[in-house]
């Protein structure tokens, strides 16, 4: 590594766009991802829109009892 870098020449924000978007990993343990993935086969619907579908349901039952 050196000591200094020249930034001299560099533009600022050359890579930034301000429609992105960055979704956080979510890592299920063993059981969990087992039975997600068996599921979302069955149904035919992709892991993450079974989770999403669920995790809904959950939002809308605790929204509904406070």
């Amino acid at each position: 590594m050196k000591a200094e870098y020249d930034f001299s020449k560099g533009e600022r924000g050359k890579f930034y766009d301000s429609k992105a978007v960055f979704n956080l990993p979510i890592y299920l343990e063993k059981d969990v991802d087992d039975f997600i993935r068996k599921l979302a086969n069955e149904t035919g619907k992709d892991v993450e829109k079974l989770v999403n579908e669920w995790l809904r349901g959950n939002m809308q039952l605790i929204q509904s009892i406070q």
